[in-house]
């Protein structure tokens, strides 16, 4: 029964045809052997601004915890310690008492001691699943939106250097925790008042609690958390306390995004917060 095409051809409404000035390599979605569609994308709404809003919070982070780590300044006022130079590990850091003061690194380091903590709680986040989700999205424009096409003509992933090192993140997780440990016992010691008394609190002590909450919460909502804790396991039955530790990151992970974000304003709040006390600018208000 004939058909009405010749062997071996499309019929005219499903042609494929090449864009004029189309090259042999691919080139994304536009290329000769995709659909000849000549509209980028078919979303009306405004697509754009969650990876602008994006790209906006990041850089500001970005561009303060840049100043705050290079200041090398107004870190510590009794009882509190910017969770960016904590632990300090330098022998330049500003003498804190019972705080954590190792002066691993001896007098030839005169460089800003955060630089050598923040690479580890910063590496975290610069690997997480969702921030490179965000920054692919908000700066990379990898894609910048869902059904939006990318403006990219090849695309390799995480296969080459330097994005192959995002494989490195349960690694980053690893050093994460003790850190968040660290910031937990400077949140104790924040319940004393400027002459190291205890049995008190101040906004400082309510925004440090805060804020250590947020990180728990954000460190252990981790995919890499959650895979640790139930991975490679064939029967949840056999393993309850692992199951039940499992549900609960995998509730804490379904809101990774938004601890994401509250746990890195947090963060930076308690820095300077502590900057305007060390500053002299603010003082700590004390509720008892």
């Amino acid at each position: 029964m004939a058909t009405g095409t010749e062997p071996g051809t499309e019929p005219p409404q499903l042609k494929r045809t090449a864009r004029p000035g189309a090259r042999a390599r691919p080139s994304g979605v536009h290329d000769a052997s995709r659909a000849a569609i000549a509209a980028r994308h078919l979303r009306t709404d405004r697509w754009w601004l969650a990876p602008a809003a994006t790209a906006g919070g990041l850089l500001a982070f970005i561009v303060y915890s840049t100043w705050r780590a290079f200041s090398n300044a107004d870190y510590y006022a009794a009882p509190y310690v910017s969770p960016f130079y904590s632990p300090c590990l330098a022998e330049n850091c500003a003498p804190m008492r019972h705080g954590p003061n190792w002066d691993l690194f001896g007098s030839w380091w005169g460089l800003s001691p955060a630089l050598l903590i923040l690479i580890f709680p910063l590496g975290f986040r610069l690997t997480c699943y969702y921030y490179r989700k965000a920054y692919y999205r908000g700066f990379w424009a990898s894609p910048p939106a869902c059904a939006v096409a990318e403006p990219h003509t090849t695309y390799t992933g995480e296969t080459r250097f330097p994005l192959i090192m995002q494989n490195i993140h349960r690694y980053f997780f690893y050093a994460a925790v003790p850190v968040a440990g660290i910031l937990t016992y400077d949140t104790v010691l924040s319940f004393r008042d400027e002459h190291y008394a205890w049995g008190h609190m101040g906004l400082g002590s309510v925004i440090f609690l805060v804020n250590i909450t947020l990180i728990w919460a954000y460190t252990l909502s981790c995919h890499s958390c959650r895979h640790i804790i139930g991975g490679r396991l064939r029967h949840f039955s056999k393993h309850p306390v692992r199951y039940r530790l499992w549900g609960w990151v995998g509730r804490l992970n379904a809101r990774h995004m938004l601890l994401a974000w509250a746990s890195l304003i947090s963060v930076a709040l308690a820095d300077f917060y502590v900057y305007l006390v060390a500053s002299g600018a603010f003082d700590d208000p004390r509720f008892f």
